[in-house]
């Protein structure tokens, strides 16, 4: 089931096909019994029951040709799953004469379930085939009522239900085939007309959508430029500062030393917010990730060594459990690291003093599940969904630190998508907040998929 699930738009519709038919089955099956043995119309039960375990064969091998199909592939030949369709779709047709036929024929008022079919066939296949599929129903359908009509096949009459002389009334027979032929093809007409309208408005916002999308790089590529050449003035002008701020040409007096401390605190923050600036939109513009496996204990520990400075200046207990079964992990290990970094450096920005941060590492078979616990500010409910945007920070985050970027989390949330992951936050019970996100252990098995 998830080679199909996984797989393009046309195998998904065949196997939705599929499903629809374990649907009727069961339907089938019940309507039969439920008609016998409820509603007193007598049915010819085990032609019908016959036709269920026909429908089950049927429709299991059409299941396991599917999986054939896809099973392994990166793209299945869409001849191929279209064919499958067609198949399914015109057997579809049969079955549901040989129904009908065993029900009443032209007696039974399912007939108008061929309708179905021809919508169906205009929706997943090509107007052309959607016309053929209508002929071929009013066929079967025609061929049923004429052989029925002049003897050369029984009719199964619905006792209890309709009159059982209908179906050799000439005037109702060829009035109720010239309605039917009329029906499925001005359903084909109708559906395959609003069909191609919806694809050419789908094929339009396609082309704008890449349009916006190649925008949008050439932003970020300017972004890029630009935050670069700002690292490069700002990193130049803080080194002149530093010299000052340190005493390294002269001694200052306490106006001085305000001015300088000051400039030195805004240069900094400066300096902080272009390069989380340039981190992010290197994300953005990156192509495939650059694979490589590594051993995720040794990068959480030099995670926690950078951070553990931060902590221990706040009095702040940092702890951490990795489970021992997991090892190695395939990703991009400097983006995995920066992430877990940047999470670390922002509970212990907004946990107070003597507070507590927890970083938890589960193994959940195919991925792994980090937690960075904290008891620290938490975050208003209503401000969860935003908090991952660009340039967002909660309100009670800008009451305790002024300054902030806003983009910390913003690059934590680029890095796990591009890694096919999830990242999401939720307050504790005793207080604080837990960031959490999930990464597959092996991103190369993943980009096969």
């Amino acid at each position: 089931m998830e080679d199909l699930v996984q797989s393009p738009s046309l195998a998904r519709r065949a196997l939705w096909l599929v499903d629809l038919r374990w649907i009727a089955i069961v339907a089938l099956a019940s309507a039969t019994l439920v008609s016998d043995r409820v509603l007193g119309v007598h049915l010819a039960k085990g032609h019908l029951y016959l036709l269920c375990g026909i429908l089950l064969v049927y429709n299991a091998v059409l299941y396991g040709l599917l999986r054939w199909l896809t099973k392994g592939r990166d793209e299945p030949s869409s001849k191929a799953i279209g064919r499958m369709i067609t198949l399914q779709v015109s057997g579809d047709l049969v079955i549901l004469t040989l129904i009908l036929h065993f029900s009443g024929g032209i007696e039974n008022p399912f007939s108008f379930f061929f309708v179905f079919h021809m919508i169906i066939a205009s929706i997943l296949r090509s107007r052309r085939q959607s016309y053929i599929q209508a002929a071929l129903a009013c066929l079967l359908f025609g061929s049923m009522v004429w052989l029925e009509y002049s003897g050369l096949v029984q009719h199964y009459a619905l006792e209890g239900f309709a009159g059982h002389t209908l179906y050799h009334d000439g005037v109702f027979v060829l009035g109720t085939l010239l309605v039917f032929s009329a029906t499925l093809f001005l359903v084909v007409f109708m559906t395959t007309s609003i069909v191609a309208q919806l694809r050419s408005q789908q094929e339009d916002l396609k082309q704008a959508n890449l349009q916006l999308k190649e925008k949008d790089k050439i932003q970020n590529e300017y972004v890029l430029r630009v935050s670069h050449d700002l690292k490069g003035h700002l990193a130049a002008i803080q080194s002149c500062i530093d010299a000052v701020h340190d005493g390294l040409l002269g001694n200052l007096n306490d106006g001085q030393k305000d001015m300088i401390a000051r400039a030195h605190r805004r240069t900094a923050q400066g300096l902080a917010f272009v390069t989380d600036l340039l981190k992010l939109t290197h994300t953005k513009l990156a192509g495939q990730p650059g694979i490589s496996c590594f051993s995720l204990k040794a990068m959480v520990g030099k995670a926690l060594a950078a951070a553990k400075s931060r902590a221990e200046a706040k009095g702040i207990q940092l702890s951490v459990e990795v489970s021992p079964s997991v090892e190695t992990v395939c990703g991009e290990q400097v983006l995995i690291e920066e992430t877990i970094l940047n999470l670390l450096f922002n509970s212990v920005q907004y946990t107070r003093q003597g507070g507590k941060i927890r970083l938890e590492i589960q193994d959940r078979g195919t991925e792994v599940l980090f937690h960075i616990r904290d008891n620290g500010i938490g975050i208003p409910e209503d401000e969860k969904d935003k908090i991952f945007g660009e340039f967002y920070r909660a309100t009670n985050a800008r009451a305790v630190e002024r300054d902030g970027t806003g983009l910390g989390l913003s690059f934590a949330k680029q890095v796990v998508e591009r890694h096919g992951g999830h990242i999401w936050a939720q307050n504790n019970p005793e207080g604080g907040c837990t960031f959490s996100f999930a990464i597959p252990k092996n991103l190369q098995e993943r980009s096969r998929c």
